[in-house]
């Protein structure tokens, strides 16, 4: 008899709540996402706790409020996680597909899930939309304002509005395909990751050349000859000058004690002092 009442227990707390996520979840997880999943970012657990907090509200309506199952699944998400801020919730999205499928029983998967998706989107939306988007549409803005063209302005905004509304519409598409979209994503990844650090490495070349303005302009007369030390570099390598300050900043950042931050102040320093002594122009 006792079996019997400890088995009818078992199978309460296993029982699925059905729960299926409707359009206000979808908003309102969207709405954490995007302006408060970093809110708790800490050294220790990095985005856990903003996890947690963006999920909050379905995992109550999937395990109940106040639930055995509601504390496990709370202890299990606000652990270690770091990932790109423009793909969390494709993360987010499977994560919950497989919670509604599976309950309390899948909180291990999901660990693990989380675990091995947050290296590879990390790499993924840093490289695209850390590094090369704003590189990319930053430079044509910021050219365009220099030139008195508010259209600059509008282009550098609506970057912006174009990434949110990739956030927005990815948690949706996620939580669809589910576990399947890992299947599908696993050899696609590494080669989108590939392809995305070779078009920033090139789009940073093109920078050089166009945006980084220096000549040399110290010529001095020698028996009564100018020498153009600008012509003459320009006839071995073209913008060979802003190529050399560009390496030499990133040989700057590859030494331990120095940051961006000095090293913007040092290439300041550096630039003022041999504009006065005429050096450069």
């Amino acid at each position: 008899m006792t079996n019997s009442k400890e088995q009818v227990q078992v199978e309460t707390s296993d029982k699925k709540t059905g729960y299926k996520l409707t359009e206000q979840d979808f908003k309102q997880i969207n709405l954490r996402s995007l302006f408060a999943f970093q809110a708790g970012w800490n050294y220790e657990r990095m985005q856990g706790s903003g996890y947690l907090y963006t999920i909050l509200p379905q995992l109550r309506k999937i395990y109940g409020d106040k639930t055995d199952e509601l504390k496990e699944a709370m202890k299990t998400h606000a652990q270690f996680f770091n990932t790109s801020n423009f793909f969390n919730t494709i993360v987010t999205g499977i994560d919950l597909a497989i919670e509604e499928e599976e309950g309390a029983e899948s909180l291990d998967t999901v660990a693990g899930l989380k675990a091995g998706l947050m290296g590879p989107f990390a790499a993924i939306g840093d490289s695209l939309f850390a590094a090369l988007v704003p590189t990319i549409f930053g430079a044509i803005a910021a050219n365009l304002a220099s030139q008195g063209n508010p259209f600059g302005v509008l282009l550098w905004v609506a970057a912006g509005l174009v990434i949110c509304v990739f956030r927005w519409r990815q948690l949706k598409y996620a939580y669809r395909e589910g576990s399947s979209l890992v299947n599908e994503m696993q050899g696609q990844l590494s080669a989108l990751t590939e392809a995305a650090s070779l078009m920033g490495v090139f789009m940073v070349g093109g920078l050089i050349a166009t945006m980084v303005n220096v000549e040399i302009a110290f010529a001095p007369e020698v028996a009564g000859v100018t020498v153009n030390f600008q012509n003459i570099l320009d006839q071995i390598l073209p913008k060979m000058v802003p190529a050399l300050i560009v390496g030499f900043v990133y040989w700057l950042l590859g030494k331990k004690n120095i940051t961006s931050t000095k090293a913007i102040f040092i290439v300041l320093i550096l630039s003022i002092a041999l504009s006065a002594l005429g050096v450069l122009g």
